[in-house]
């Protein structure tokens, strides 16, 4: 247990770090935004094209496994979209809830947790799930907002505002990148090697860091009454359940199988405040969902992986 806890006590250090620091200095949250510019364009896109270029391009291509962690991912949103409508939520904040149950911050904290717990063998299923999950999202949010009709661009809009998204994420940018220097066997010319190996070392702390100031300085005066099952969806059955089609649906390696039950169990992605802002719904709400599984998964990540490397839990659940 103490090795599991020297693992996860730095890097959620780190963000405790940054909230500390932020409700001392007093500064505006308008102050992180060249940190952030340098985190979402430069650090992280370094980071999964250094990883994802020198993968050999058979393991890229592993359909089942996406399908597996995109399908436990999208029951946890239908499962928390569903039950919001059913309890009398209207379309758009059942769209954010669902959201906050099931949007996983995999972006800031999965790849450094990953890589630090499971070495770079975790890379390429940390850039395929963070890919394709993202693009879930990207078409989820908007689609059913436009459905609600609070905004109701048409086809051809929303078709563009989705592609936009997806196609100009800097992260899928890398990532596509990554693959196809992977493809083509290219090696970028040793400076410039040396460059992005700089960069990309700066990713995790930067992005750590960055979200403790960014939880210190965002408002929190409303917690929304759906936090209980928020934290149970995303913290605790959101993991089991993506070990479960990961079980169900192939046999894949043991380090892909606990990297996606790790990014399945971080909590809910600081994107989800911003889509929120975006659409004027739910905001402070998804900002508490944010703030409340942050902290809770401080625990679950924890126990997780003390689970995993005790050998508690079996690498298939169907042997």
């Amino acid at each position: 247990m103490a090795d599991v806890v020297g693992l996860v006590l730095p890097f959620f250090g780190m963000i405790l770090i940054g909230f500390v620091v932020a409700k001392l200095m007093k500064h505006p949250v308008e102050g992180l935004a060249w940190m952030n510019v340098f985190i979402l364009y430069i650090a992280l896109p370094a980071l999964f094209y250094q990883l994802l270029s020198k993968t050999p391009i058979e393991q890229l291509t592993q359909i089942s496994f996406i399908l597996a962690s995109m399908l436990a991912t999208f029951l946890i949103f239908a499962t928390m979209f569903a039950g919001s409508l059913l309890f009398g939520g209207n379309v758009p904040e059942s769209t954010i809830k669902a959201l906050a149950a099931a949007y996983g911050n995999i972006g800031f904290m999965g790849p450094g947790l990953a890589l630090i717990a499971f070495g770079e063998e975790a890379a390429v299923p940390v850039a395929l799930i963070f890919c394709f999950e993202n693009v879930m999202h990207f078409v989820l949010a908007p689609t059913l907002m436009a459905l609600s009709g609070e905004r109701s661009p048409g086809a051809s809009s929303l078709a563009l505002d989705i592609g936009r998204k997806i196609l100009l994420h800097p992260f899928i940018v890398a990532t596509i990148l990554g693959v196809l220097a992977a493809a083509f066997h290219f090696r970028a010319p040793g400076a410039l090697d040396r460059l992005l190996e700089i960069v990309s070392r700066a990713a995790a702390p930067c992005a750590l860091f960055a979200m403790g100031v960014t939880l210190a300085l965002r408002p929190l005066r409303r917690m929304p009454t759906a936090i209980g099952p928020i934290v149970l969806l995303k913290l605790f059955l959101h993991p089991l359940l993506c070990y479960t089609m990961l079980s169900l649906i192939g046999d894949f390696p043991t380090v892909w199988v606990w990297t996606a039950m790790l990014l399945a169990s971080l909590p809910t992605a600081t994107n989800v405040y911003i889509i929120a802002a975006q659409y004027g719904v739910w905001v402070e709400r998804a900002s508490a969902s944010i703030l409340v599984t942050t902290t809770g998964s401080v625990a679950t990540v924890t126990a997780l992986l003390y689970l995993i490397r005790s050998g508690v839990l079996p690498p298939d659940l169907f042997p």
